[in-house]
């Protein structure tokens, strides 16, 4: 304890008196503002901040220290404190507060020079001894920063002496081994950083920069508010940490070089220590920042200086301050502050020679009568003073009555047990005042709820306040919206737009993105190596749509199945149910080409029964044309089958009526071929080819050909049959009504089936082209099978290659061509000579063709 405090002596006993920047009354570490009383509080705050003059050294600049008429604001708060509770008669009867008002230092090494000598009552200190006759003191106040607060409460709680600290809530000195007498006025729960994040979604910015005090408060707002940010979907365009202690050494360029000046981003926060080094570089960017947007808590609201023209820099600021009731009779009373009434408070008489041109005696360091009572603080600029109860001395306010309230319990416990001592007044050792400190709870004159417990501190709610800068630094501050984390998410902000007045001078919301916001149709591509608010628009796919805007499109929508986008992909329109119908035109030409060719299949037919007695027709085996034309014209008109709406009887239909027919069709014409080259064969005498030809044993080939089909059909419905299903994806805004085959397997083995018969039959008409043609057909049946196959062998790569109708209508012109050219080639030549050769039916040609029949 000795080496510690003899440190900071040996280091500041030259600088216990110096001249800062006022010849005519040194600034000193001793200055002290005392009234007696009863019970005395004793205060420590940063009562002077530093300033920036333009000068012609090389670094353009001067800094020095200034009294801030702001930061005595909680001086005036505490006088007004204690002036209300000694003139309440309910409150401590017969006893009276007085107070002790110190100076804290820009340094740890000052702060603590004044604390050493408050503690040991001698300015020339000596460590671990009290000098002083008559101790007063109940509590130290301390603020408002943590580096203030926790150098005097690591010393304070040797003596168990109570130390309440007002400022921003710093969870480092909620340690009670640490800083066992120690009490935070600020909520422990802050709702700050949630709020300002509700602020920037509200506004849609996404793109929002940060420039915070390199401490302990400031890592802490960050670690709040960088979460927040990204859960909400909002980036950092950059973050700048401010050392504290950085303001003697900057230069020039620290403030030209800065990352906030050359990012473009339009809203920035602010937060962090406004008597650091931030503070000074803040007051330094107005003249280099035009209209940004700037985001900050209520004790950054008087910080810029007067601008002779409307709209500066921090015209249009939004300001979240500490919501508290309103105590009307605080502007009264500062109102009547002058050193006139005050003779003791060197503070206020510096103040008053600043603002008011009032000299201080040299020799008493305080103001001169003749002018002492002129001015008043209501007449200075709202940038230099604000009559507003700052946040700061709200605090100050409640930890006097706090102190009040637990002194008055205090005195009503002991004075049945003590009686009234020492004249009729009640003392009581600082450290006894603990145990009440921790669960002191009341309501105080402005009917808030006021407690010392950091567990049962309530949220805090914020006024949103909008900055306007009027010419000659005539600032105003309006209320334009609440936030209170009270309420249900969603409602907890509550704005008047209407009322805000933006630093770009326009009125409508500006605008802080890093990317446009991508448009109905489209979606977010994010670009490498940059953050996730900044991304490229493209097209949505094809059959997927986002209809909304915004930084929220991530992804786009795929229409259900039953659905198609758009063109311009923003809506999923119902799909129309479509199939190969007869009311189309595909439809319908496919429909008349079945009853065509099916009506022709029939003439012949007709004609071929009506001259069944004709060389022509009985040459070729009669039996097995007709066997032949009526195969065929169940082909034709199996093409029925696949027009019109499916349904499941039909799709079985389809592939086994399609199966058969053309299995007898193409086994008859096996069957006829292999006759007529038995015919020529069994011309020669004694060959057993005449017995085969005279059997009809030929005329097996067609029902074991048709059986083996009708097993491998009969296998397909029964281990995967066709089924009725929707294509959604072939037509673009269509949905197709279709028949499943089922098993793929099973299609294309019954097609290879009767591919392979088919090319048999081609291969054995083949080698009989060339036997005596007067009746002989092998030509005719070698060129039947040829377009057989060769429609057939096209089939494949075009039915593969179309889908929903079209490919339907491909298997029906396959059906249709196939047919149509084993009718056309085997027929149609005969026909020919019925009607149009009828010399032909010469005897001798008919007995020439009764012997080998």
């Amino acid at each position: 304890m000795v080496t510690f405090v003899s440190f900071f002596l040996m280091l500041k006993l030259s600088r216990l008196q110096c001249n800062l920047d006022m010849p005519r009354c040194l600034i000193s570490l001793t200055d002290n503002v005392y009234q007696d009383g009863d019970m005395v509080i004793n205060v420590f705050l940063p009562l002077y901040t530093y300033q920036t003059k333009r000068t012609e050294g090389p670094e353009n600049t001067d800094i020095h220290p200034w009294i801030s008429p702001n930061n005595y604001q909680f001086v005036i708060a505490l006088k007004f404190a204690i002036k209300e509770i000694n003139t309440n008669a309910l409150i401590l009867p017969n006893m009276s507060l007085g107070y002790s008002i110190y100076s804290a230092g820009t340094s740890q090494e000052d702060t603590m020079i004044s604390f050493l000598i408050w503690l040991t009552g001698q300015v020339k200190t000596l460590p671990n001894y009290n000098c002083k006759s008559d101790e007063k003191s109940v509590a130290v106040f301390t603020g408002t920063t943590w580096e203030i607060s926790s150098i005097i409460g690591t010393l304070l709680g040797l003596y168990k002496h109570p130390q309440l600290t007002f400022g921003h809530f710093e969870p480092n000195m909620n340690d009670p081994g640490k800083f066992p007498s120690l009490y935070q006025m600020a909520s422990k729960v802050s709702s700050l950083a949630l709020g300002m994040v509700s602020l920037i979604t509200h506004f849609r910015w996404n793109w929002v920069g940060l420039v915070i005090s390199d401490d302990e408060k400031g890592v802490h707002f960050a670690s709040e508010l960088i979460p927040e940010m990204e859960t909400n979907g909002v980036c950092v365009a950059f973050m700048e940490m401010i050392p504290v202690g950085h303001m003697f050494s900057m230069r020039e360029s620290d403030v030209y070089n800065s990352p906030i000046v050359r990012n473009s981003v339009k809203v920035v926060i602010i937060y962090g220590n406004t008597d650091s080094s931030l503070g000074v570089l803040f007051r330094r960017w107005e003249h280099i920042f035009p209209w940004r947007i700037w985001v900050t808590s209520s004790n950054w609201e008087v910080i810029s200086a007067m601008r002779h023209f409307i709209l500066d820099s921090f015209h249009g600021t939004l300001i979240f301050s500490q919501h508290h009731g309103e105590i009307s009779t605080f502007k009264e009373f500062v109102k009547a502050v002058s050193p006139s009434k005050y003779p003791d408070d060197i503070f206020l008489a510096r103040l008053w020679e600043i603002y008011f041109d009032c000299a201080i005696s040299n020799a008493t360091c305080k103001s001169l009568k003749h002018c002492s009572s002129r001015g008043s603080l209501e007449f200075l600029p709202w940038y230099h003073f604000d009559m507003a109860m700052s946040d700061g001395s709200y605090q100050v306010y409640n930890a006097v009555y706090a102190v009040a309230h637990t002194l008055h319990k205090m005195l009503i416990q002991q004075v049945d047990i003590q009686g009234m001592k020492n004249h009729g007044k009640m003392k009581f050792a600082s450290w006894k005042l603990n145990h009440l400190l921790k669960t002191i709870q009341f309501m105080n004159p402005s009917g808030d709820p006021v407690t010392l417990n950091p567990s049962k501190n309530l949220y805090v709610e914020y006024d949103i306040l909008n900055f306007w800068n009027f010419p000659q630094g005539l600032g105003h501050k309006i209320k334009v919206g609440m936030f209170s984390p009270y309420l249900p998410p969603g409602q907890q902000l509550s704005l008047s737009e209407e009322s805000i007045e933006w630093s770009t001078g326009l009125g409508q919301t500006p605008m802080s993105v890093c990317s446009e916001s991508c448009r109905p149709g489209f979606r977010k591509s994010l670009q490498d190596g940059k953050a996730l608010c900044c991304f490229d628009c493209i097209l949505c796919p094809e059959n997927e749509i986002s209809n909304g805007t915004g930084k929220y499109i991530d992804q786009c929508m795929k229409c259900a199945d039953n659905q198609y986008a758009n063109i311009e992909r923003t809506h999923c329109l119902q799909k129309t149910v479509t199939y190969l119908a007869y009311e189309d035109p595909l439809g319908i030409t496919l429909a008349c080409m079945t009853l065509c060719f099916s009506t022709i299949t029939t003439l012949v037919f007709v004609i071929f029964v009506k001259y069944r007695k004709t060389p022509v027709v009985k040459a070729n085996n009669s039996t097995l044309s007709y066997i032949l034309l009526i195969s065929l014209n169940f082909c034709f008109l199996c093409s029925f089958l696949f027009i019109g709406q499916p349904n499941t009887a039909t799709c079985i239909l389809q592939q086994t009526t399609f199966g058969v027919a053309f299995t007898v069709a193409v086994s008859t014409i096996l069957a006829k071929t292999i006759t007529v080259i038995l015919a020529f064969k069994s011309t020669t005498p004694g060959r057993r080819m005449r017995g085969f030809l005279r059997s009809g044993s030929t005329k097996f080939i067609i029902p074991i050909c048709t059986l083996i089909q009708i097993i491998f059909c009969g296998i397909w419905m029964v281990t995967s049959p066709p089924f009725v299903d929707e294509d959604a994806h072939s037509e673009h805004g269509q949905t197709m009504i279709v028949c499943n085959k089922g098993s793929a397997t099973a299609f294309y083995f019954n097609l290879g089936y009767l591919g392979a018969l088919s090319i048999g039959s081609f291969i054995v008409a083949f080698l009989a082209r060339n036997l005596p043609d007067t009746f002989n057909e092998a030509k005719f049946l070698t060129f039947s099978m040829l377009v057989f196959c060769s429609v057939w062998i096209a089939f494949l790569p075009v039915y593969h290659s179309t889908n929903g109708n079209v490919m339907v209508a491909v298997e029906v012109f396959s059906i249709l061509a196939s047919s149509a050219g084993i009718l056309g080639c085997i027929f149609i030549p005969k026909c020919y000579i019925i009607f149009m050769r009828p010399e032909k039916y010469s005897l001798k040609v008919m007995r020439h063709s009764f012997q080998w029949k």
